[in-house]
Parts: structure tokens; sequence; C-alpha cells
């Protein structure tokens, strides 16, 4: 099934959402801009701006299946490290990021939440998702524990709370893409998470 729409919360659940038709999103001459206008009226004196993933949700598969041009902006991922980032807009003042991410194939991200409300599409190859929830004990405040996974392919699109915990993977034999939108991150709360020693730190 083509085109899915997830939302993952706090607890490492997933579930699947309603997805608009395709056909009723078709716009003429849909452009960056207009998506971005249209986001910050979303988002005008909001307060809590996670409320408002369903329509952003719908707002960035509408952006896709109107632009051709935001589909085609990626970089080839870095022989280094396996990654590479495109900012797509970028303006003094403006607090949400809006970019393009691409894996190598193979190449998998640290264990992480991002300290905001996140909405990410998959526009190339095939992404693993793993995701996690915390479990503190006594001697660990920072463990974690792994709740579920789950396989986004070309099409599909994911919502995150700022406190969702997860990692990333590229599966398969071609780089993954992905179109990436994130509210202001609040640098206290986005933790990087190791299993091992049961710990968080800033990331």
């Amino acid at each position: 099934m083509k085109n899915r729409d997830w939302h993952v919360n706090r607890d490492g659940e997933y579930q699947a959402c309603k997805s608009p038709r395709v056909w009723d999103l078709l716009r003429d001459n849909y452009r960056l801009y207009r998506f971005l206008t249209e986001l910050e009226d979303i988002l005008n004196d909001v307060e809590d701006e996670t409320s408002r993933l369903p329509e952003i949700q719908m707002l960035v598969r509408r952006l896709l299946v109107n632009s051709y041009w935001v589909q085609s902006q990626y970089l080839q991922p870095c022989p280094k490290t396996g990654t590479s980032v495109l900012i797509l807009y970028d303006e003094l003042g403006f607090p949400l990021t809006l970019q393009t991410v691409t894996f190598a194939p193979g190449t998998k991200s640290n264990i992480h939440n991002h300290g905001t409300w996140g909405v990410v599409a998959l526009l190339k190859g095939q992404e693993k998702n793993t995701f996690w929830r915390r479990n503190p004990s006594q001697e660990f405040t920072a463990k974690i524990e792994q709740t579920g996974e789950l396989t986004l392919l070309p099409g599909d699109i994911i919502s995150f709370t700022p406190d969702a915990i997860h990692c990333v993977e590229a599966l398969g034999n071609e780089p993954t893409v992905t179109f990436n939108i994130y509210g202001e991150t609040d640098p206290k709360q986005r933790f990087e998470y190791n299993v091992v020693s049961h710990t968080a730190k800033k990331f």
C-alpha cells in the first residue's frame, strides 16, 4: 500500500493515520513559498504545536504531490559519514528546520529524540525506523527499551512528538532520501541514548 501516514508518540507506539486522497491535494503552481505560508498560518498563535501534526502532515503530502522541485533537491551521501543534509530554507528568525537528508545504504543513526515535533517523508529508498521508550530504573534513570520497528517506503510520511525516541537505518542497495521538517528545537530536551551504558547525553 502506497502513501501511508504514521504517527509516533513518547511511548514509542506508532499508529496509522488516515491519508488524504491524492486528487484532493492537487493544486496549480503550488510551490515551497505557499507551503511555508500555510504552515505558518497553521502554527500561528498555537500553544501546543504538536496538536497540529495531522494538518502539517497533510501539508507535507500536498507539497510533495505538487512540487517536483522539492523531490529533486538532495545531495549524494558523504563517502566518509554516509549522510548528507541539504537545507531547503534558511532565513534569520525563521524557527523551523526544512531539509532533505540522504543516507547511504546500510547507514544507521544513533538513538535519539528531537526535542521538538517533526514530520518526515520518504522520497527514495527504504528506511527502517526502530522505536524506543523511556524505562528508567533506580540505577539507570536514562534507561530505554525497544518498542517496535517500521519500514518506510517512498510516499510514506511519519510524524514524531518531541519526546519520541527512534533510530533510522537505510535498507536495500540505494540511498534513502527524506524530506524533513522540524519545529523549534529545545536543546535541553534533545538527547542521544546509549542502550549499553543506559545513559543519555545532550545531542
